[in-house]
């Protein structure tokens, strides 16, 4: 009853919701907080904590860690284990059998979360294998399909900022979950939301024989894997290329070395300041190596101080990979993940050629994104190969995976322009220390033939025609503003499915339409779009008649608006005028779609 007369915002609801979290919490510094927020009358951003709960989606969950049902903390973890527990033991009859793999970041937090998360899978008796140490991202999934697991979680947050974190979820096949899963998980957490007293025992697990730590075997597994396609050992082990390397402050570090030593490759150079996971993210501004040059800074003095001419960086959860290349004229370049895409896409075909010469490439396959380069799709033509495209994300490209293996099909890469690859199908997701690994051995074998990365590049584009993009973002902290920019494109006429025909006055004409937010296409029949359909998040392609593909989107992380734009020429067609001309729509679709004037939006930092 006291607890009840302390609380009083003045809405019975918030009061209510207040009043149960501190019920349920157990962490006294999280109550603090909020008894903090009650005093001092914060009724505002009591409401944002309160009222409004982090949903569970398709990446699971991911937010800002903090007090309340809006933020990630002990309770909203335990409240999600239960549920996924509840649905788990519902939907998969032999999950206690089976059981499920768990593993964690260096963030705040994360080895908390995971323990929490296992602790509640002991109490219903399944079978947990939590890793012991900081794992990388892709470790995940490659446990599920090794062990059979019936699911697997990872507790983090990639290349987020510091104050959040995230749990993700994996189904029995070894891809992210994809709805209907999503749904019914949310459902069952909001049916299961009381925490049971078992769920808090995260101390008691370690000694419990539903436990299994599966690190060291998983260890030895994976680099026996990824050794077993090694091309050129003696190549590796021979290269005069200096590789630096960056963890980012993340996982990768000893996982990356193992990787080298798999592949025969001397020992990189690294980052030493960034080797170790630091949940302050102490050198960089954001811990992405997507940002670029910024990000990368550490590792661009190192490597001129070293006469290292690659470096190889992943994001803290090492999912993701960056990699930069010293040019003749010894500045940087900072590959794009485009640009990543159709050099690591052309190592595997080739690696795979050398290992299966008398093969038959009819039943490989490669997938990319939608937003992602067609490279791989020119590539394709060529090689005799098939390519497939599907939405954002390697839920779909994992999934959609796992629908050709069922054919028989062999897949041999999948990359999303995010920097993010899958190299061969042991792992169902991006894998950035895989993925570092074949760009190394692809820039010592490009060495025994007097060939760069970047000279390897432009041979590619020689060969299947230039594929030049231009991808950025703004970023809109407001998401009504964000959802009438997309309203204004779908009503361009102020009638309804009225999309704009051109740009610039005309001079440049758009052909096709996808509004993947909406289900309408109007190069398919009846205007209905092909590819999954989600109102959830914005996303709308135009083709023009050029060939230029323009993308628009929201990130689901993250408060931006992403454009991607990419031009594709013929073989031999003029790479200076190719620029010019998506300079010029670039800057017109920028202006004339996303008005970041009238719209009040915040230009990405460079």
């Amino acid at each position: 009853m006291a607890l009840q007369h302390s609380v009083n915002t003045g809405n019975s609801n918030l009061d209510t919701k207040i009043i149960e979290w501190l019920q349920w919490n157990k962490d006294p510094k999280a109550k603090d907080e909020i008894i903090e927020y009650l005093n001092n009358g914060h009724i505002k951003i009591l409401s944002k904590l309160f009222l409004k709960r982090l949903e569970f989606g398709t990446a699971g969950l991911r937010g800002r860690m903090g007090p309340g049902y809006s933020q990630m903390n002990d309770l909203v973890i335990v409240q999600t284990g239960q549920g996924l527990t509840k649905y788990l033991l519902d939907t998969i009859f032999d999950v206690s059998q089976k059981g499920v793999v768990i593993g964690y970041d260096g963030r705040y937090n994360s080895k908390r979360f995971a323990e929490l998360t296992a602790a509640i899978f002991i109490a219903n008796g399944i079978k947990v294998y939590l890793f012991s140490k900081i794992c990388p991202t892709p470790f995940i999934p490659y446990t599920i399909l090794r062990y059979k697991c019936a699911a697997g979680i990872m507790i983090t947050a990639s290349h987020n900022p510091k104050d959040d974190n995230g749990y993700k979820v994996y189904w029995e096949n070894g891809a992210q979950i994809i709805s209907p899963h999503d749904k019914k998980i949310q459902s069952y957490i909001l049916n299961n939301l009381e925490p049971l007293e078992s769920s808090w025992n995260g101390n008691e697990i370690y000694s419990s024989s539903y436990y299994e730590d599966p690190r060291e075997d998983i260890m030895r597994l994976y680099y026996r894997d990824l050794k077993d396609i090694v091309l050129y050992p003696e190549v590796n082990r021979n290269t005069t290329l200096k590789f630096t390397y960056t963890a980012m402050h993340g996982v990768g570090y000893e996982y990356m070395i193992a990787a080298f030593e798999a592949a025969n490759l001397k020992p990189f150079i690294t980052v030493e300041e960034q080797k170790l996971p630091d949940p302050e993210f102490s050198t960089v501004k954001f811990p992405n190596p997507e940002e670029g040059k910024s990000a990368l800074d550490l590792s661009i003095k190192l490597a001129n101080k070293s006469d290292s001419s690659v470096i190889l960086a992943n994001d803290p959860d090492a999912d993701r990979l960056a990699c930069a290349t010293k040019t003749k004229s010894g500045e940087w370049h900072v590959f794009s993940g485009n640009e990543l895409g159709a050099l690591l896409g052309w190592w595997m075909i080739h690696t795979y050629q050398v290992l299966h010469p008398d093969v038959d490439m009819s039943d490989t396959y490669m997938l990319a994104s939608t937003v992602s380069s067609k490279i791989l799709a020119s590539m394709a033509k060529k090689e005799g190969f098939n390519y497939e495209e599907t939405l954002t994300g390697f839920k779909w490209m994992g999934n959609k995976a796992i629908e050709l293996m069922k054919k028989n099909k062999d897949i041999l890469f999948a990359y999303e322009e995010a920097i993010g690859f899958m190299c061969g199908s042991k792992v169902l997701d991006k894998d950035g220390i895989s993925a570092g690994v074949r760009v190394a051995e692809l820039a010592a074998y490009l060495e025994t033939i007097d060939l760069t990365l970047l000279d390897k590049l432009q041979e590619i584009y020689q060969e299947y025609g230039h594929h030049i993009s231009d991808n950025s973002y703004w970023i809109c902290h407001d998401s009504d503003v964000i959802k009438a920019i997309f309203e204004r494109l779908r009503n361009y006429s102020s009638e309804p499915d009225t999309y704009p025909t051109g740009i610039l006055e005309g001079k440049y004409i758009i052909t096709g339409v996808r509004d993947l937010t909406t289900g309408y296409d109007n190069t398919k029949p009846d205007n209905k779009a092909v590819l999954p359909v989600s109102k959830s998040s914005q996303m709308i392609t135009f083709t023009f008649k050029n060939g230029l593909v323009t993308t628009l989107r929201t990130s689901g992380t993250e408060p931006k608006i992403k454009y991607y734009n990419e031009l594709c020429g013929s073989p031999g067609e003029d790479l200076t005028k190719l620029k010019s001309i998506l300079k010029e729509m670039v800057s017109a679709i920028v202006t004339e779609f996303l008005q970041p004037e009238v719209n009040g939006l915040i230009a990405r930092e460079e």
